[in-house]
């Protein structure tokens, strides 16, 4: 199933969830609907929102709430990215200036807390104590992620453990809480939730590395930001760490003064050093073994077209150039 079919086989649900998005977007502050708008609408591929609604369905919810739980997730990723990317000084992001670049560093941070406050007015209306708890608990996790992103940060001695554990905070447990809201709202027994969470959490661990692969790997262009912006921000991912441990003593000390000092002053070295030691092929490999981890648990599910859909989806995750 390629992915433009997976997007026609949820197209009204999607509809409905961003004319949501639209309706619960609007303040009466001039500012908040200006940067909210843009941010919400550049561009993305929908990804956590598609996971809350492929699930549900997948799982037989007949009901609207995945309708809210798909415009929540998308409304928490949004205010991440905001925060994220003052954190990071970003100054583009899908191929377009960051919000912070036009609007400044306040602006941006104060619109992401506007975000997550009306993600949890919606979790209100929902009624679901269960999906509060989730959410709730996620949102916490992601804010944690962050802080550990940030101890990591120029820190050459950064472990495969601790990276691993930073991506699953930062970034799989949203997709993690997607996915087990679908089996929420279904009444699903317990342990098929817990399935469709580690589905969730699986796929949004194959698809951080490979955006850390592809820092390293694609151009600017496919990938709507710069190349090497991890570097850049003295981020050691998974391809810097393999690359580390795998180079001989003059590699070696390049890429941790890269990593302690930021800066792409020699980033073409490096990705020749990252190549040669198959760091790039090493990583690609643990992502492959998440998404078969994330197909795996799908098994508790009858089949459907939904079903289908979330197995296509996990092998996009690992596919996809940007």
């Amino acid at each position: 199933m390629e992915f433009k079919e997976i997007q026609a086989l949820i197209a009204d649900d999607m509809g409905a969830v961003n004319a949501l998005i639209q309706q619960r977007l609007q303040s009466d502050v001039v500012l908040v609907n200006q940067l909210s708008h843009y941010i919400i609408g550049n561009g993305g591929k929908r990804l956590r929102p598609m996971l809350a609604l492929l699930t549900a369905r997948a799982c037989g919810y007949q009901g609207q709430h995945h309708i809210d739980l798909a415009a929540i997730v998308e409304f928490i990723h949004t205010a991440t990215l905001l925060h994220d990317d003052v954190v990071d000084e970003s100054d583009l992001r899908r191929g377009k200036d960051t919000a912070n670049n036009i609007w400044g560093n306040q602006a941006a941070v104060l619109v992401g807390d506007f975000l997550y406050s009306r993600a949890f007015e919606m979790m209100v209306d929902v009624g679901e104590m269960r999906v509060m708890q989730v959410l709730a608990q996620a949102t916490n996790i992601i804010a944690e992620g962050e802080v550990l992103q940030l101890l990591n940060c120029n820190d050459a001695d950064t472990t495969e453990a601790r990276y691993l554990e930073v991506i699953y905070s930062k970034t799989a447990k949203l997709f993690e809480a997607a996915s087990q809201l679908g089996a929420i709202l279904s009444g699903l027994p317990k342990d098929q939730e817990q399935a469709m969470a580690d589905y969730g959490m699986h796929l949004g661990t194959a698809f951080q590395l490979i955006d850390d692969i592809l820092d390293y790997s694609a151009t600017a262009d496919e990938m709507g930001k710069n190349v090497g912006d991890d570097l850049a921000e003295g981020k050691p991912t998974l391809p810097l760490i393999i690359a580390l441990q795998r180079s001989t003593s003059d590699d070696a000390q390049m890429i941790r003064e890269a990593i302690e000092q930021g800066g792409l002053d020699r980033i073409d070295d490096i990705i020749s050093v990252i190549n040669s030691t198959g760091a790039l092929d090493y990583a690609r490999s643990i992502a492959e073994q998440e998404t078969a981890k994330a197909i795996e648990c799908l098994q508790c599910l009858p089949d459907s077209d939904e079903k289908a859909a979330l197995t296509a989806l996990a092998w996009f995750s690992i596919q996809r150039q940007h």
